[in-house]
């Protein structure tokens, strides 16, 4: 079993790899004009830099991906603001809903993109750092760590990736622009309907983003496969290897937005193999202690999982069979 888990989370930070690694050579294609391909490899040498904080630990790397974080944040912020929203239309866009098999993928995507399975794993790992955990009560030290980290990290996402369905909305609903499929149409409709400086605070929010999920990618693998197999191999090379596939997509001109979207959807197949052996753990009180699961956490644990696996057998469903 912990084979298989190890071999699902390392699909899971090489899909989310891709699409950032992608998402960081678009953005140098669309603030520099480099080729896209020479544009990944200049993105691998960044990562590689960042990568190279954690060398000298931990929180400078934090720092670093925090860093990049709030330029992606003040990007899409300014973004919004300049475009701005319907009130009315972003609260009923809030309500749930479905409109076919291709709002069904994009769902899917969103909820891998925000929810990245791979960092449960690594955030687990950076907190485990900050307390030495001699006793209960520097346990419970650590909990509140984790949850003020949690709180803050997938408000981040998901406030970014609401304001990115925002200004889409906003801008190319009715347009000439909403029909493209590809991230430099959404690049050149802001830089016509709103501006320059809106369509550059997109490319460069584009840039940071994928260098820092690129670089967490390739950390969140080194630390499913030293928890699952007790094996390492240099960072380096894992980065040199998970790489690859987006190279592989730069070279061969492949769909960058289908690829970007597809392996979001991977993502979100990967949540239930996180949260469901972790639920399993977590209310089993011979493990936890003092610590276990309540209740409630059990059963809104439970549905939630329960939740997203359905989603993903009827995007499945709709996809092969339907």
């Amino acid at each position: 079993m912990s084979r298989g888990l190890w071999v699902q989370a390392e699909i899971i930070a090489m899909a989310t790899d891709l699409a950032e690694f992608l998402g960081a050579a678009v953005g140098l294609y669309l603030l520099f004009g480099v080729p896209l391909f020479p544009a990944g490899l200049i993105t691998a040498v960044v990562a590689f830099g960042i990568l190279a904080l954690e060398q000298r630990g931990y929180r400078r790397f934090e720092l670093a991906i925090a860093g990049l974080l709030g330029i992606v944040f003040l990007g899409f912020l300014y973004d919004l603001i300049v475009v701005g929203a319907d009130p009315g239309g972003l609260a009923a866009g809030l309500v749930p809903r479905l409109a076919g098999g291709d709002s069904l993928l994009l769902v899917c995507g969103i909820i891998g993109a925000t929810v990245m399975p791979h960092v449960v794993y690594l955030h687990s790992a950076l907190t485990k750092s900050r307390v030495a955990c001699r006793d209960d009560g520097e346990k419970r030290e650590l909990l509140r760590f984790q949850r003020i980290d949690v709180l803050i990290g997938l408000g981040a996402a998901g406030l970014i990736n609401l304001s990115m369905l925002v200004i889409a909305a906003s801008l190319f609903h009715g347009t000439a622009f909403a029909t493209g499929d590809a991230i430099q149409s959404a690049h050149d409709g802001l830089g016509r309907l709103v501006g320059g400086g809106a369509a550059l605070a997109f490319a460069v929010a584009l840039l940071a983003s994928g260098l820092s999920s690129s670089s967490v990618g390739t950390y969140a693998g080194q630390i499913v496969m030293q928890g699952f197999i007790r094996r390492r191999i240099p960072l380096f090379v894992r980065r040199a290897v998970t790489m690859t596939p987006a190279l592989v997509v730069l070279a061969l001109g492949l769909p960058l937005t289908d690829s970007l979207v597809i392996s979001q959807v991977v993502l979100s197949f990967g949540i239930p193999f996180a949260l469901v052996p972790l639920l399993m753990l977590t209310r089993r009180r011979d493990i936890m202690g003092t610590f276990v699961n309540k209740p409630l956490t059990n059963a809104v644990a439970a549905a939630i999982a329960t939740l997203i696996i359905g989603l993903n057998a009827f995007l499945l469903y709709d996809t092969f069979l339907a």
